[in-house]
């Protein structure tokens, strides 16, 4: 099985302006950045995807098992060695948050603080990539730091939030 595609593009683009005596100034800033990987498990590449819509009760938690738990699209079982990207968003009609978490084993406690925990408002979404250059990614280790944990931050009502995450198997 072939894994081809850009698997993370961000941009963004803001311009300041301002009424001048004789005009007006403007002030555009833009940074983009994309990663596209072909299929394999090295530098630039990856052979692992696992993306899904899904919806947590009120004050629940799930680990998602990122070591031969997850299935993709054709019901196969994953078992991601490294991550090469990362996205979750939180649906806009949320009235929790959705927290993104780790334990503090596993290589997400580096990319999510002192808490360990990113707190993802209604609507937000976070895009995590390693580049195309990066062979070694966040590294999955089955056991200690194999897990994802996702939250609801509240009672009263459930959360839903989607999921994309891509990497490779060794």
């Amino acid at each position: 099985m072939a894994l081809s595609g850009t698997i993370l593009a961000v941009s963004a683009f803001a311009e300041l302006t301002q009424a001048l005596d004789l005009g007006s100034g403007r002030a555009p800033q833009q940074l983009s950045r994309k990663m596209s990987l072909g299929s394999g498990t090295g530098a630039g590449k990856a052979d692992r995807v696992f993306s899904d819509r899904r919806t947590l009760a009120a004050s629940a938690t799930e680990d998602l098992d990122l070591a031969g738990v997850l299935t993709d699209a054709f019901g196969t079982a994953i078992t991601f060695a490294r991550i090469k990207g990362l996205i979750v968003a939180a649906a806009a009609a949320n009235t929790n948050n959705v927290v993104v978490g780790a334990a503090s084993s596993n290589a997400w406690a580096t990319l999510l603080g002192a808490t360990h925990t990113l707190t993802l408002r209604p609507g937000a979404f976070v895009a995590v990539g390693t580049g195309e250059a990066d062979a070694t990614g966040y590294a999955v280790t089955a056991g200690t730091g194999d897990l994802l944990k996702i939250a609801n931050s509240a009672g009263g009502t459930s959360v839903s939030y989607d999921i994309h995450i891509i990497g490779a198997s060794a």
